[in-house]
């Protein structure tokens, strides 16, 4: 006699299914089956049904302890074509969520953590990439890219970081259509400090379009501190005004807001 939890071990061996795979087909976590063949949980009726669907035996065999299973009646041959929908099936299936992760380790994180999931199988992966370099739909590393992605370096649709790159932007320093952060830069730019952008709010100096800040530079300007484009500025231009009302502003921060200021328009 045999338990149901050798006896699901015994039938996903049997066809030749990993426990990610048999979960995969069940819509259950691979943990939900590592459980069920460990005899530590027993699935819901619907799972059982959908198993004795799956492997061609009855509900009984699978729940009563003293059923052995039935012979099977030999099969006919699976036609070639067959065999390669399956094969297709299961490369569809590697493309339609994917997670990975590397055994190499550093400050206790993988070197590398991918979980991917694509439309319309987004819900596939159940968990955060995390990872030194973490990739996936929600990635968390030290260098992240995913539609949700927080880090160090921080690249995605939602991207949160020290440095942050996405549609929506927020860190120390970010770029993205609407950037928000220390130092921020994009149509829509809203900076503690500094800003350049179409639009562009800066605690202390805003670059841009339309830009508020202390020390101001566009073609509708307001604050403090203000040069209008008029007919046109040019670099150096822009350069001395910043240095005259900021005569401390980094080199390399000064020239890329003197940048944007003599191509506003």
């Amino acid at each position: 006699m045999k338990p149901f939890s050798e006896k699901l071990l015994d039938l996903r061996r049997r066809e030749g299914l990993s426990q990610e795979q048999l979960a995969d087909r069940l819509g259950v976590t691979r943990q939900s089956v590592s459980k069920w063949e460990s005899g530590t949980a027993v699935p819901e009726l619907s799972k059982l049904i959908a198993l004795s669907e799956l492997f061609s035996v009855s509900v009984d065999y699978l729940v009563k302890d003293h059923l052995e299973e039935p012979e099977r009646p030999s099969e006919p041959p699976v036609p070639s074509t067959a065999k390669l929908e399956a094969q297709v099936e299961e490369i569809s299936r590697l493309f339609r969520s994917w997670t990975w992760e590397s055994k190499t380790k550093l400050f206790g994180l993988p070197l590398v953590s991918v979980c991917l999931s694509f439309y319309p199988h987004m819900l596939r992966c159940r968990r955060t990439a995390r990872g030194i370099l973490a990739i996936g739909n929600i990635a968390v590393g030290v260098v992240a890219l995913g539609a949700f992605s927080v880090g160090i370096f921080s690249i995605g649709a939602l991207s949160i970081g020290a440095f942050a790159l996405g549609a929506l932007a927020f860190g120390l320093a970010a770029l993205g259509p609407v950037a928000i952060g220390l130092l921020a830069f994009g149509p829509v730019a809203l900076g503690l400090w500094y800003a350049g952008g179409v639009a562009a709010l800066g605690g202390k100096i805003a670059v841009g379009v339309a830009a508020v800040g202390e020390t101001a530079v566009g073609y509708d300007a307001a604050g403090k501190h203000i040069l209008l484009w008029g007919n046109g500025l040019t670099q150096p231009e822009v350069e001395a005004f910043l240095l005259e009302h900021h005569p401390k502003l980094w080199k390399p921060l000064l020239k890329l807001l003197a940048l944007f200021g003599a191509n506003i328009k």
